[in-house]
């Protein structure tokens, strides 16, 4: 029973958790209401689930009573045991004898014992087996109910899930493509995994242990009302006090953890402005600053976080203060019942005692799973209600006509359209199109004219809103849609491929597809030759999502898939774009060749795959505004005309010749793939750095894997035997262990780290000690003597009340000093991971797993999360360890031979106490694993939905995936029995060890002539410390998310950025010019390395001479501004500055010297004087010279006019503002820094009329005498500039004066002549 006292501390920590967790709970108002009730979660089980359940629950409700029985027994036990020792205290009394089971005079006369005769012939031994039986009696029974109690529901819910998943998916398979746009994938695979986990964990375990626990609450309280109603009343009266404090500490956790997350959300949103804007904050150089502002953010939450620690641990001390006083209370007055009133035997009084603290105990255990069933509920809401959805288009009905002859004519009658996601954007208004069989009709125009949605209307992914598109005079809506998507190929921009082989790629296209027919295809589609050349041919993996192929080779295999399915109506979604200008040669004759005879419908936006179209129809704003053959539209001088003229410029000859140079350098390994050797260049070119956070392989040195095929020359190899020799080193260097490192960290709190350990160490101590007055309470009632018998019981009663007030300090103590070090620590390390985050390159920020977003929650969870390695952890430690030692001390003081007895059940015990703890997460919960292979079919069938239903997959990936549930379905029963035998086994340790110790606990009374009352002593000692190592092995959930944090955290803490704005290295000089000049630069982005952006940049510009840079988008005009910035550095080449090469200069010196203005300036939360003075960090901006920027950026006038004039708000990124207002701040901003180099990028594009006029001014005045860089969108605004540059695609094919320009008559004079917009 001594594990009572245990568990029951082990309940008001939970109950402290169950309480503190507070983030929890507002994540549980955001979710939706719930709208399943709990008896609904069961609406899958079929009538043999039912059975098992009701079989479970039967067992768990007898198992419940299995502990409240035990205390009957040790009741009497403990009688007998006391009957015993009085019996030998009589016997000792040469002049008594036992006569006729009754102890009398020698004389014969009676002798009485407190008016009584006494009882004797007690065989101890006989009767300590006797209850050794009973012990293992009830362990076997409950073990065996243990075992069907939890087997029979895990096995259940494992069915019911099994069942759900299939469901689920399957009707997420037919639920139409608008549905997908409301609903990310991201979150659709969390639903699969995360949601359906929570019904599980709802449905399975947790049931069977909540109708235990609740089933020992009602059993307890009965025994404590029939052993005696005064005591129970007693002790339940106390019992609220418990509650109050239990009910106190959890208002006042939640509401200052309330308080602490809002301090958080400030310095959250600090850094979610800052790294989104990040950009903006290097080229000022405000690195620092942010920092600042960051870290007196975590201050508020800091002091808010120790207050939470300080009265958790004041509350923990209350609670152990209330529970000693209360054994105080008990143990007085049932003693006053058993000494005077003789109501109660010594037995009853442990048995009401216990009974009653049992019951309230399993109460407390029984909220966890209360927490469960809400979750799973919620959870619940959400999958089940997908489930009963009804799908709008039903891919996989076998309704509607299917036509015996298709032609493969398309019209769109009076077709309106707007996407589900976004109702309030018309996308397309009246389309009328005709598209005539055979015939091959092009869609050109703007991006966002509604090409790709006409298309996608054709293969029925959304019905119109109004109007209609018919099949050869059929509205598509009457036909069978497989049936109609059969007749369809499509090849998008970026086309999907599945990670399987290129041949199941291709025989995705149709079903029973033979190998020739393969051939064949892959022969139209230009794709054969470049398949055999691979090393495994046609059963090479293509990657996830095709990522081990070029895009031309990737285009081609689709194109092969699209036309192994032998389709009436080709659907080319700009099936070339994103080619290079080689591969967009093979795969457009490869197009050519397969449209032949087929209604084709082709977008497109390089005009040359075009032109040879049978009608063009220009798109605007959603209708067809022209149609017609390519002169015909030439000749009308519309969106066509207008697209044309931008691109035939790039046919100069000096272009002509930068194309033929790039053609030949991807030509070096043609028959291995164009692709290989760019993307082999693009490699060699990046830094380790980068590359790992491409491709982790790659660091490793096995590039090949990566590649398409085996690269052998020599210097791949040279390559990767470097690569392998650095990593070989880095190998070598000794790792720290992560927690040392923490606690390096943690360091200058010893004080604090130390004061919580002794307390800790106190606190330790106290349950053996507790067990050693237990012990003697049982043994004052043998005392012959009731003058002292009172007096020991008082003195007892006093040192628990001595016990609880020690308790209550050293717990607080405990707890304040923790929650000292702990948030100290958390704000050290995040300022440190913010402070490197924005040292990092900018390329590094392009990575998608480091976006804003998940950088902020890194700085929120991971650093918090590194608390659980130290300090409470610390705390835990130290008190087992105390516990353990102190318990094992005095139980080998007082007996060893009884203490090797029980200590051989000490690792059993523990182990049952880790699984019970194991038990409140749910055994449920272990197959998250299991599932992933699952979860990869899912997320590929559902990332990709537009793919699987064009061709028709859907019933393939529901077949794959349910394929897939099986193994781990398998698993689940499997594992369901040994969750069954540990439960049980966990269960019965305890009655086992009380049946051998307690039996030769009588051995030793007898033979050895010990007390008793040592025997319960040395129990009661062992079996404590073996719950409390049970309860260390909790925390190690805990721990193991510490570690995992803490070395995320310190990969980022340790990585080191190719550029650093916090080192001093690097040239500075004094009389900074200003002259720049661009060399033969090339450069790719690091998140995208196929896609070449600058070929070869040459352009130089003097001091003081403005340069502008003019072409449509995507040619490369911010990126030169980028390279100059030191954003990223160039591949090939060098950016000059005063003849000095940027990556030899400081960083922080070169961007001094830089002033920006970009298209949409970002401004920071606060005043308008603080986000001009943002534009030079390295001294205080006095006042005047604000008003002096100001004046210059004809911003004086307006700030002026507003009510707080220079201390306006100007809210989130200047959302208080417009965007005319905000340009003429950041123009202002630019020259507070007084730069001798001003970039302008596109400075002026995004105003109207009148504001362009006034910051068009503002920036003339700012450009004298300085060096500047514009890049422009309207020709107007840079007729007056130096030197204009015309960009095409990343080089520069004109330069020269306005004048000049339109004097050679090329590119700029046709643009200038017909007014055309660039981009």
């Amino acid at each position: 029973m001594y594990k009572i006292f245990f568990l029951l501390s082990k309940e008001h920590l939970r109950v402290v958790f169950f309480f503190s967790r507070p983030e929890k709970k507002t994540k549980k108002k955001k979710e939706k209401e719930i709208r399943v009730g709990f008896f609904q979660l069961f609406r899958f089980a079929t009538t043999t689930d039912i059975i098992m359940m009701v079989i479970g629950s039967v067992c768990s409700l007898v198992h419940g009573a299995a502990q409240p029985l035990m205390l009957f027994i040790y009741g009497l036990m403990t009688d007998t045991f006391i009957a015993f020792e009085k019996e030998t205290q009589a016997l000792n009394d040469p002049n008594k004898i036992c006569v006729n089971g009754s102890i009398g005079w020698k004389n014969g006369s009676e002798y009485l014992y407190d008016n009584e005769t006494l009882s004797c012939g007690i065989n101890i031994e006989v009767e300590m087996t006797q209850f050794a039986y009973y012990y293992v009696a009830i362990g076997v029974i409950v073990l065996v109910l243990s075992y069907f109690q939890i087997s029979l529901w895990v096995i259940a819910a494992a069915r019911q899930i099994q069942i759900i998943r299939k469901e689920y998916f399957r009707k997420i398979m037919r639920l139409e493509i608008g549905w997908f746009d409301c609903n990310s994938v991201g979150e659709l695979n969390t639903r699969i995994s995360d949601d359906i986990n929570k019904i599980n964990h709802a449905i399975a375990d947790q049931v069977a242990i909540f109708i235990e626990r609740i089933s020992t609450f009602v059993f307890g309280f009965l025994i404590g009302f029939i052993g005696n109603w005064k005591l129970t009343l007693v002790i339940v009266a106390v019992s609220p006090l418990i509650g109050l404090g239990a009910g106190l500490m959890a208002l006042a956790v939640g509401k200052l953890t309330g308080r602490e997350l809002q301090a958080y959300a400030k310095a959250g949103s600090v850094a979610d402005e800052v790294l989104s804007s990040i950009r903006t904050v290097a080229a000022f150089g405000g690195e620092k600053k942010e920092t600042e502002r960051y870290d007196n953010n975590l201050v508020e939450a800091q002091t808010w976080g120790i207050r939470k620690g300080t009265i958790i641990g004041f509350f923990q001390g209350y609670m152990w203060f209330i529970i000693f006083l209360c054994y105080a209370l008990a143990f007085w007055y049932g003693s006053k019942l058993v000494t005077e009133t003789k109501e109660l035997s010594p037995g009853s009084l442990l048995q009401v005692f216990f009974g009653v603290l049992v019951a309230a105990m399993n109460l407390g255990q029984a909220s966890p799973c209360l927490e469960a069933f809400a979750s799973g509920r919620a959870a619940a809401t959400t999958i089940y209600e997908t489930i009963e959805k009804n799908p709008v288009i039903d891919c996989m009905s076998d309704e509607g006509h299917k036509l015996d002859q298709v032609k493969g004519v398309i019209e769109f009658h009076d077709v309106n359209f707007h996407y589900p996601s976004r109702p309030d954007i018309k996308i397309l208004q009246d389309l009328n199109i005709a598209v005539k069989p055979g015939e091959t009709t092009a869609f050109v125009g703007a991006s966002g004219s509604g090409k790709s949605s006409a298309i996608q209307l054709i293969q029925r992914f959304y019905d119109p809103t109004d109007g209609k598109v018919t099949l050869d005079g059929h509205d598509i809506r009457t036909l069978n849609i497989q049936w109609l998507r059969s007749l369809m190929g499509v090849v998008e921009q970026e086309p999907v491929l599945f990670a399987t082989t290129i041949a199941e790629n291709i025989r995705y296209g149709r079903d029973k597809v033979t190998m020739d027919d393969i051939i064949n295809a892959t022969k139209e589609a230009n794709a054969y030759n470049f398949i055999m050349d691979l090393p495994q041919k046609f059963d090479t993996l293509v990657g996830e999502g095709g990522g081990q192929m070029s895009g031309g080779q990737k285009q081609r295999i689709a194109i092969a898939r699209a036309l192994v399915r032998n389709p009436k109506i080709l659907l080319l979604d700009m099936a070339t774009s994103a080619l290079d200008n080689e591969s967009e040669a093979v795969v457009q004759q490869a197009l050519d060749k397969v449209r032949i005879g087929r209604t084709t419908i082709s977008i497109a936006h390089r005009l040359s795959t075009v032109r040879n179209a049978d009608i063009i129809v220009g798109f605007d704003n959603g209708q067809a505004v022209e149609k017609g053959t390519h002169e015909e539209l030439l000749k009308l001088k519309g969106v066509y005309f207008t697209l044309v003229t931008l691109q035939s410029q790039q046919n100069t000859p000096e272009d002509a010749a930068v194309g033929k140079d790039i053609v030949a350098e991807k030509q070096r390994t043609f028959s291995r793939g164009s692709y290989q050797t760019s993307f082999r260049n693009t490699l060699r070119l990046r830094s380790k750095s980068q590359l790992s956070n491409m491709f982790p392989d790659a660091v490793s040195g096995n590039l090949s894997v990566m590649l398409p095929s085996g690269l052998d020359d020599a210097e791949d190899q040279d390559d990767s035997i470097v690569s392998k020799k650095k990593e070989k080193k880095s190998m070598k260097k000794p790792k720290t262990s992560v927690v040392a490192r923490v606690l390096k960290y943690n360091a200058p709190e010893w004080p604090y780290l130390l004061s919580g350990s002794l307390g800790a160490a106190v606190n330790g101590t106290l349950s053996p000690l507790y067990a050693v007055l237990f012990s003697q309470i049982l043994g004052t009632f043998s005392l012959p003597d009731e003058a002292e018998q009172r007096r020991q019981i008082n003195g007892i009663c006093l040192l628990f009340v001595i016990i609880a007030i020690v308790s209550l300090f050293t717990q607080f103590l405990q707890g304040y000093a923790f929650a000292k070090s702990g948030e100290l620590l958390t704000r050290r390390l995040r300022r440190l991971g913010f402070q490197s985050m924005l040292g990092q390159e900018i390329g590094w920020f392009d990575d998608n797993n480091n976006s804003p977003g998940a950088l902020t929650t890194r700085l929120a969870t991971d650093a918090s999360q590194v608390q659980g390695a130290t300090g409470s952890q610390i705390g835990m430690i130290v008190n087992s360890l105390t516990n353990i030692g102190a318990a094992l001390i005095i139980a080998f003081y007082f007996n060893w031979k009884l203490s090797l007895v029980v200590l051989c059940f000490l690792p059993l015990i523990g182990f049952s106490g880790a699984i019970q703890a194991k038990m409140l997460t749910g055994f449920a919960n272990q197959d998250k694993k299991a599932l992933e292979d699952a979860g990869k079919v899912s997320s590929e069938a559902i990332s990709n939905i537009r793919t699987v239903a064009g061709l028709g997959k859907e019933p393939m990936f529901v077949e794959m995936y349910e394929k897939q549930l099986e193994m781990p379905f398998k698993a689940a029963i499997k594992k369901s029995h040994v969750y069954g035998a540990c439960f049980g086994f966990a269960q019965c340790v305890i009655f086992m060890a009380y049946a051998a110790s307690f039996r030769f606990g009588g051995y030793l009374v007898n033979v050895d002539g010990i007390n008793y009352t040592i025997v319960f002593r040395v129990i009661a000692a062992i079996v404590t410390s073996g719950t409390v190592l049970g309860r260390v092995s909790s925390y190690t959930p805990d721990y193991a998310k510490a570690k995992i944090a803490a070395a995320q955290f310190f990969k980022l803490l340790d990585r080191v950025p190719k550029s650093s704005i916090y080192s001093t290295d690097g040239e500075k000089w004094d009389n900074f010019k200003g002259d720049l000049e661009f060399v033969n630069c090339k450069f790719t982005y690091p998140s995208r390395p196929v896609t070449m952006v600058l070929r070869g940049l040459n352009v130089s510009v003097k001091s003081g001479q403005t340069l502008a840079f003019v072409g449509s988008s995507g040619c490369g005009k911010s990126t030169s501004v980028q390279l100059l910035e030191r954003f990223y550095d160039p591949d090939e080449g060098t950016v000059l500055v005063d003849g000095r090469a940027t990556t030899n200069v400081n960083i922080s010196f070169l961007r001094s010297k830089i002033g920006i203005v970009s298209q949409e300036p970002i401004l920071f939360e606060g005043s308008i004087a603080d986000n001009i003075r943002y534009g030079d960090n390295n001294r205080d901006v006095s006042m005047e010279e604000v008003i002096a920027a100001a004046n210059k950026a004809f911003l004086h006038e307006f700030v002026m006019s507003l009510p707080d004039k220079y201390d306006t708000n100007v809210g989130v990124q200047g959302s208080q503002l417009s965007r005319g207002q905000k340009q003429r701040i950041a123009i202002a901003r630019a020259i507070v820094r007084d730069p001798k180099i001003l970039l302008l990028d596109e400075a002026t594009s995004a105003l109207d009329t009148e504001s362009e006029q006034t910051v068009q001014a503002a920036l003339d005045k700012a450009r004298q005498g300085r060096t500047c860089i514009a890049i422009a969108h309207r020709l107007s605004t840079i007729q007056n500039c130096d030197i204009i540059a015309v960009m095409s695609q990343g080089v520069i094919i004109e330069k020269g004066s306005h004048e000049e320009l339109m004097a050679l008559r090329g590119a700029y004079y046709k643009l200038v002549t017909t007014g055309a917009s660039i981009s």
